[in-house]
């Protein structure tokens, strides 16, 4: 089959870039390309960062040339574009989670470990084509040229980007986007930014309300966008215990720092951020990185058959909900209407029931493109369950690391 083009939307941070490093070892899809956002630090650190993971890709790949097959997107036959997005919310102040990634974004990496920085900062890096384009301007130039509905659209970070995009052309993203998977929200759990909300949702809260919680049609079609929320990407994690057992045997905190003349420069380099990681979990009572963003770019890669149901172990529900934009306390928080539909069901009730999801279909013009998915009913479709941790944890481990 071949590969399902997909930009992905990104904030990187520590879970962005192993979601990043997985996606660039997914045969399934093709990246057309990376638009970096403010979220868990600032634009630049975000760039920087995803040339950090081709560098550190690279290196590993010029020492180990036998590895090329483990990351097919790593050499694809055109060149990901990797642009800036916007660099602040739609309105509001903006907020950052340097506290936890580190004020590069990448567990601080940039003091620790220098060697680690991309070779050339103006230039980029070689697999890369560095746009001066607004990340707007080049989706809409690669939605233009791409078949209707044919594009997954993968959101790691704050809508921002995407509501931008939608105010640009709003009938040509309609058209061209097939599907957008975002990580984003808590319904029925605990926020981890504030005990109400979800870091990427708190970080944008005025582009949520736009996106999916408008007063009137919404601007892109919440039949065709899928939202992995806080409730289901929590229980997934990669135990830091099984990566020094399975990855890196001298894996420590960052008093302990990576040597790279030991491991190669992919382990190296992913062991290098993991330890502050490592480090603020431990303060939470956790020896793990919880896997949000993988979960996002897993669901991606795992829907890309023309399917009206979920694939095999997912499931999903329209939930309704509307968010708090400017509250005292409760900034990012999603109110969920509780008092009719699905979202009536009291806490604890099984709705684990397969719902449909839109098939990924080609059609033949911009008004059929248009007709796909009208009449749906309200509410957003949120993954409720995963074929599992373990599953994801196998396939992270052996993707990446091949192990």
């Amino acid at each position: 089959m071949k590969p399902v083009p997909v930009i992905i939307d990104t904030d990187p941070g520590v879970d962005d870039i192993v979601a990043l490093l997985l996606a660039l070892a997914s045969p399934e899809i093709e990246i057309l390309a990376i638009i970096v956002s403010f979220g868990n630090t600032d634009l630049e650190s975000s760039f920087l960062n995803v040339l950090k993971a081709y560098q550190a890709v690279g290196d590993h790949l010029e020492r180990y040339p036998d590895h090329a097959a483990r990351f097919p997107n790593f050499f694809a036959s055109i060149k990901t574009i990797l642009a800036r997005g916007r660099g602040q919310p739609l309105a509001g102040q903006i907020m950052d989670a340097q506290y936890f990634h580190g004020r590069d974004g990448l567990g601080d990496i940039s003091e620790r470990h220098p060697e680690l920085g991309p070779a050339n900062h103006t230039s980029g890096h070689p697999r890369v084509q560095t746009a001066q384009e607004s990340g707007s301007d080049v989706c809409l130039s690669l939605m233009n040229s791409h078949l209707p509905l044919s594009i997954t659209y993968i959101v790691l970070g704050p809508l921002t980007n995407f509501a931008v995009l939608v105010r640009k052309d709003r009938d040509l993203v309609a058209s061209r986007v097939g599907r957008v998977v975002c990580m984003g929200g808590a319904l029925d759990v605990p926020g981890n930014t504030s005990p109400v909300a979800e870091f990427n949702f708190f970080a944008d809260p005025f582009a949520v309300k736009e996106i999916l919680c408008p007063a009137g049609e919404p601007p892109f079609p919440l039949e065709r966008f899928l939202l992995v929320p806080l409730d289901i990407t929590t229980s997934h994690a990669l135990p830091f215990p099984v990566y020094k057992e399975r990855v890196d045997d001298a894996f420590a905190g960052v008093s302990v720092p990576s040597v790279s003349s030991m491991k190669s420069p992919l382990i190296h380099f992913t062991s290098s951020f993991l330890k502050r990681t490592r480090d603020v979990m431990l303060r939470f009572g956790k020896d793990a990185m919880e896997l949000h963003d993988i979960v996002a770019v897993w669901c991606a890669i795992s829907h890309l058959p023309s399917s009206e149901v979920l694939a095999s172990g997912w499931v999903a529900e329209r939930r309704i909900f509307d968010i708090e934009r400017t509250g005292e306390l409760t900034r990012g928080m999603l109110v969920v209407d509780r008092r009719e539909g699905e979202s009536a069901d009291t806490l604890g009730t099984n709705r684990a029931e397969v719902k449909p999801i839109p098939t990924r279909v080609e059609v033949e013009s911009l008004e059929q493109a248009l007709s796909v998915g009208m009449s749906k009913p309200p509410g957003v479709l949120c993954v409720t369950k995963t074929p599992g941790p373990d599953v994801l944890l196998e396939l992270l481990l052996k993707r990446i690391w091949d192990v």
